[in-house]
This record gives structure tokens, C-alpha cells and sequence, in this order.
């Protein structure tokens, strides 16, 4: 363990083996920060706050503060990080509020890049990437293995499926499938996150597969519930379909992020994004 003299370690926070604190640094007395985490410098860890191991954490960065919720009573509520994220520049997290559960939770290998925000009760999955500036308003969860590009902003409440890939400058207020790439101001899917899926080990017939149950939940005839229990009939046995049709589902009557035009995209389109 190696704490800059500069830096301050009040009186309760646990400290594990081979953690560096860096140049003034502030950790609150209800921090617990694990084996192998490095605080560069100018780093403020608050409230009751776990930082897993080997995380690394950037000046200005600021986790475990209370929650930006007009509701929050003061009650002491929980920041949970995963192990080995990479939190850089000006990274804010806040804690839980008491009706959402008391926790914010974030999984493990994650990175957030500079400016980018974890709003109070969000649920963030492992290997999740937020890039500089991106913001996640109170309860919101992202599934794993999605990225979300700079200044791309999430309205409270929104839930985003495994494998998302979100466009830079775009914003979000509807629920997005797993898979999904999603694109504008007001967002809307424009295809799958084909790239991604493939760097994850998704096989051609996968993806084609995919696509096919795409193409008819959002671009065939009737009602989307009609449309939602063919698909799962159709594809049956396609895990990476049922994940999209268990989402949905789960979602009840949740608003869903849909394609903007009715314009059903072509494999070029699909393998463009």
C-alpha cells in the first residue's frame, strides 16, 4: 500500500494490499477500495463506496457522491464498482436513493472515458464502454458488452439490452433491444451491432439469422405483439433472437426504441453498421 502524504484516508475506509493513493486524493471513511486500485491523483471516492480490484481511477474523478434526486432523504446508499475499470477524466458516479433501491451498480472491466456520468440506481453491465461524455440519467441499465458513444445521453428509466451500440451525439428515451445500433438526436435503430457481435464470436449464420428476426419484428405487417410471438415461434432455437424477445418482454408496456423510416434495411446496410 503507497498513499501520498499529500492525500487524505479518513479514519475507517478499508484499504487493501497493493492499493496506491495518489496526490491529493480525498476517500471518505465508508470507502472500501480492493486489492490493486490505483488513484492517480486528484481523486475524490465518498460515501459508502466499493471500488473492486485493480480498477484505475483519473484525476477529477468524483465516485460515491449523493445522488442528484430531488427524493433522496439523505439516507446512506451504496456506489458499487466491478473490478479492473479504467474510470478516467472527471468521471462522476452517484450513489442509490432509498426508493430505487440503494444501489448503483457497476459491473466489471468497464471503461469511462472522460467527462462520462453514472446517474444515481443505474445497473451497468461488464465490459460496457462509455465513451468521453457520455451520460446515464437515475435507474437506468445497460447491458453487457455495449458501448455508448461521446456525448450520447440516456433518459431516466431507459433500459438497454447486451450488445447496444449507440451512435456518438445521439440521444435515447425509449428501451433498446440487445443488439441494437441506434443513431439521432431523438434516437432510433438504423440495424444491428453486427461489428460487435462478430468481435464477440457470432458466427455468419448467426448474424443472418439475427437480421431475418430483425427484418420481421420491425418491417412486416400488424401489430408489433403479433409480430414479437412470430418471431419467437420462427426462432425458436436462436439464442442471440430470444435474448431481443425475453428484453422486449420483460419490458411489459415499456416504450421501445424502433426504426424511424419503414424502410427495410438491405445486408449492406445491416453489415455497415
Amino acid at each position: 500500500m503507497a498513499i501520498d502524504p499529500t492525500a487524505r484516508v479518513a479514519e475507517g475506509a478499508r484499504i487493501g494490499e497493493g492499493v496506491e493513493i495518489g496526490p491529493y486524493c480525498l476517500v471518505g471513511p465508508q470507502v472500501e477500495l480492493r486489492s490493486g486500485v490505483r488513484l492517480i491523483g486528484h481523486v475524490n471516492i465518498a460515501g459508502a463506496t466499493s471500488i473492486g480490484e485493480d480498477c484505475v481511477v483519473y484525476p477529477f474523478a468524483s465516485l460515491g457522491t449523493p445522488p442528484q434526486s430531488v427524493h433522496y432523504r439523505g439516507v446512506a446508499t451504496q456506489l458499487i464498482v466491478g473490478a479492473r475499470c479504467e474510470v478516467r477524466e472527471g468521471v462522476t458516479m452517484n450513489t442509490g436513493t432509498e426508493d430505487g433501491g440503494g444501489v448503483t451498480r457497476v459491473g466489471e472491466r468497464c471503461t469511462f472515458m472522460v467527462g462520462a456520468h453514472v446517474g444515481h440506481d443505474c445497473t451497468v453491465g461488464n465490459e460496457v464502454t462509455f465513451a468521453n461524455n457520455a451520460v446515464i440519467g437515475g435507474h437506468v441499465s445497460v447491458g453487457d458488452h455495449t458501448f455508448l458513444g461521446g456525448h450520447s445521453a440516456i433518459h431516466q428509466f431507459v433500459r438497454i439490452g447486451e450488445g447496444v451500440m449507440m451512435a456518438g451525439m445521439s440521444a435515447a428515451r425509449d428501451d433498446i433491444i440487445p443488439f441494437g445500433f441506434a443513431f439521432g438526436q431523438t434516437g432510433a435503430l438504423v440495424g444491428l451491432n453486427t461489428v460487435g457481435l462478430r468481435r464477440r464470436g457470432a458466427t455468419r449464420p448467426e448474424v443472418r439469422r439475427l437480421r431475418e428476426a430483425y427484418r420481421a419484428l420491425f418491417f412486416a405487417e400488424g401489430l408489433l405483439s403479433d409480430r414479437i410471438n412470430a418471431v419467437a415461434a420462427a426462432y425458436a432455437g436462436e439464442p442471440l433472437v430470444a435474448k431481443i424477445i425475453a428484453f422486449i418482454r420483460a419490458g411489459g408496456k415499456r416504450p421501445l426504441m424502433q426504426p424511424r423510416t419503414k424502410r427495410m434495411p438491405d445486408a449492406d446496410d445491416d453489415d455497415a453498421s
